[in-house]
């Protein structure tokens, strides 16, 4: 990427977007190659969180087959909250691996089963097979959460980046479909819709890693029909009303930081309880980055933010 950043960034921070400029161009590529690429290039981790269980599930899918893999941590004596999570990469790229530290690290923090979710990636399987692929992953929780300690009361759902679109989208659907009941949706530097002319890429859609022409290429893969409806692009719905209480993050340097931040605020005047955070001179996706000195800080103030909104859900 290269080109001119703000000067007043941490270092580590600038370190680090240097250290990203070597990602591949999306564009450039097709979805096989850059799943391979992207694979290729995952480094060993220095901590990856010790589960009582950590066991690959196989259900029944929309699409057939649907893994999920589930973490229970150690320690406690009462039943946890469940968080189902989608990983974010586009709605193209990452897996079960790919997020697999970031499901430990935030079941031992926030003491709660985690249900990751390998849904069908784009383009092979456009929207809303993903969004289908999650509904199907809350349904199986809600029904099975208790043999893992669970408390099917408490489930919520979460998301980053691509992954926290499917959040918001499948917390309509249940909505809409008359259920499960969800108590939450944690919303991660959430991509909520298609619009590039935000503020927020007007001045980050270039040189902080994530960039405008990826987003675009995302999109395109995701929705090439379209994202007419509220099941791809959230603000879509009709109305947000009755969604459930939502902690949505995001951060300053990314793209689609204004649209969260948008989102946001219309889930509160729709009148759902809301807890937003904005991590400023930070970038898309820096809570996967653990060797980041910024990340440590900031999941410990998003496991707060979680372990506060599922406390919320139970009274």
């Amino acid at each position: 990427m290269g080109g001119q950043r703000r000067s007043d960034l941490h270092p580590d921070v600038e370190a680090m977007l240097t250290a990203l400029e070597s990602f591949p161009d999306v564009t450039q590529h097709t979805a096989a190659e850059l799943r391979e690429i992207i694979s290729s290039r995952r480094a060993p981790l220095a901590r990856e969180p010790q589960m009582r269980i950590a066991e690959d599930r196989i259900i029944d899918g929309p699409g057939g087959e649907l893994a999920l893999r589930i973490y229970v941590p150690h320690g406690g004596t009462g039943v946890r909250p469940v968080v189902v999570f989608a990983h974010g990469g586009g709605f193209v790229f990452c897996d079960l691996d790919s997020h697999d530290e970031f499901c430990r690290s935030m079941a031992e923090a926030v003491d709660a089963v985690v249900v990751s979710v390998d849904y069908r990636r784009a383009p092979e399987h456009p929207g809303p097979a993903a969004l289908e692929d999650m509904y199907a992953a809350v349904r199986w929780a809600a029904g099975h959460a208790a043999e893992f300690g669970g408390d099917p009361g408490r489930l919520a759902v979460a998301g980053d980046s691509a992954g926290g679109n499917l959040a918001a989208t499948v917390s309509l659907a249940a909505r809409d479909r008359g259920g499960p009941a969800i108590a939450a949706q944690i919303l991660l530097y959430p991509v909520i819709d298609d619009d590039f002319g935000t503020e927020s890429y007007r001045l980050y859609g270039e040189n902080y890693y994530n960039t405008t022409e990826a987003m675009r290429w995302y999109w395109q893969q995701y929705a090439p029909h379209g994202t007419d409806s509220p099941y791809l692009v959230p603000t879509r719905a009709e109305s947000l009303a009755r969604l459930p209480r939502a902690v949505v993050v995001t951060a300053e340097l990314d793209p689609p930081c204004a649209a969260g931040d948008d989102y946001a605020r219309r889930l509160a005047d729709a009148g759902v309880p809301v807890t937003a955070h904005r991590f400023d001179g930070l970038f898309h996706g820096f809570l996967t980055f653990p060797s980041l000195s910024l990340t440590a800080p900031a999941r410990e103030k998003l496991w707060q933010m979680m372990r506060d909104v599922l406390a919320a859900s139970a009274t």
